[in-house]
């Protein structure tokens, strides 16, 4: 068991769902990743459902607004990174031409978040840890592994993000394509690709979510006889893994990624 005990500035730390439809997703994640359900009051007759492998938060999920529904929103997932001061981010991340979509407010007894866009168009969260650090395990079947940006202008991705996080920038060659790493302190917490024509029009810039499985063809067929599409088949990457991409059975797209460098236990 791989249990994370501290706060990580600059580290993804946190995944969160937001879902069409909450009591049915419930069911098929559970299945799918054998996590447990907590259901949290946050109102009247509303959640907060903490996913967790044991007794330890792996992810969230809660049930979208009618408001948001209404508004043409669709189910997603949402990664946070952990910073030290959310408000002093936010305000950098405005002057690099960032928007701000939800926050920043607290959230009692466990930390502080902000929503943002930032100017490609990709959506993600900032969290400053106070009581709750995010996801307890990694390195771990079944818990967030990777997360990675999709972008269509990469340099400009790799400015604002370099200068929010004070990430390090590595490139790979990987024939067809140049990979980008993000990394702190020379440890990779992220990658990017940059979207070509054949993606279409239709798919906006984001962040992709890549949860650790041991067996990527077995999870992938699992997942589409709990309802789910696979949109990507099982797929093999040299030297990083076979990973294939699920759209759930309301319309929110992640990975699974099974390592292929033995760093992933059960």
């Amino acid at each position: 068991m791989s249990v994370v005990s501290e706060f990580r500035p600059g580290y993804f730390c946190w995944i969160e769902l937001c879902s069409s439809d909450w009591k049915s997703a419930k069911p098929f994640y559970s299945q799918l990743f054998d996590w447990q359900i907590l259901d949290q009051p946050i109102g009247e007759d509303c959640y907060y459902t903490m996913l967790q492998k044991g007794t330890d938060d792996i992810a969230a999920m809660y049930q979208m607004t009618a408001e948001q529904q209404k508004n043409g929103a669709v189910s997603h997932w949402l990664a946070y990174v952990a910073v030290t001061h959310v408000d002093n981010s936010v305000a950098r991340a405005v002057e690099l031409g960032a928007k701000v979509l939800a926050g920043p407010h607290d959230v009692a007894g466990a930390g502080r978040m902000v929503m943002l866009q930032e100017p490609g168009g990709a959506i993600f969260a900032l969290w400053q840890e106070g009581g709750h650090i995010g996801t307890q395990r990694q390195l771990e079947a079944n818990t967030p592994y990777w997360f990675e940006l999709v972008s269509k202008n990469s340099q400009k991705s790799r400015d604002f993000y370099t200068s929010l996080f004070d990430w390090q920038v590595e490139t790979k060659d990987m024939g067809e394509m140049e990979y980008t790493l993000f990394k702190v302190d020379d440890h990779p917490v992220a990658g990017m690709i940059e979207m070509t024509a054949e993606w279409g029009e239709d798919i906006p810039p984001h962040w992709m979510v890549y949860l650790a499985v041991l067996d990527c063809d077995s999870k992938a067929a699992h997942a589409q006889k709990l309802g789910g599409e696979i949109c990507v088949p099982p797929t093999d990457v040299p030297e990083v893994g076979r990973f294939c991409v699920i759209t759930d059975p309301q319309g929110a797209v992640f990975s699974m990624l099974e390592s292929a460098t033995d760093d992933i236990c059960a």
